[in-house]
């Protein structure tokens, strides 16, 4: 295929739809996996949200945001903070154990 061939708008075009589908394809592995992290669900109602998420992906995807959107911002913003506890965590346990002199250490080894 040969430059002119495919003209500058179509590769413009060809690039938007492409990324579109990307966005779309990775906002449905979000909600898919927000179904599963869900813990107030059933695992009926994961089965069946599943289901309709991936036999109809634009209504499925869309009635989900609108019935769980804002619990589905929670769990995430709880998922992004876990790590920060986390480390927070092994800082505190770090500096507590410092003071253990060169004999502690060498028996625990």
């Amino acid at each position: 295929m040969l430059a002119y061939d495919y003209p500058l708008l179509d590769v413009f075009w060809t690039i938007t739809v492409v990324s579109l589908w990307i966005a779309w394809i990775m906002c449905v592995f979000h909600v898919i996996g927000d179904i599963f992290r869900n813990r107030e669900m059933g695992g009926g109602a994961k089965a069946l949200w599943t289901t309709f998420v991936l036999l109809v992906p634009w209504l499925g995807v869309l009635v989900y945001l609108a019935v769980n959107g804002r619990s589905m911002n929670e769990r995430d913003s709880l998922r992004r903070q876990v790590p920060y506890d986390s480390y927070s965590y092994a800082q505190d346990v770090a500096s507590a154990n410092s003071g253990a002199s060169a004999e502690e250490r060498a028996r625990l080894a």
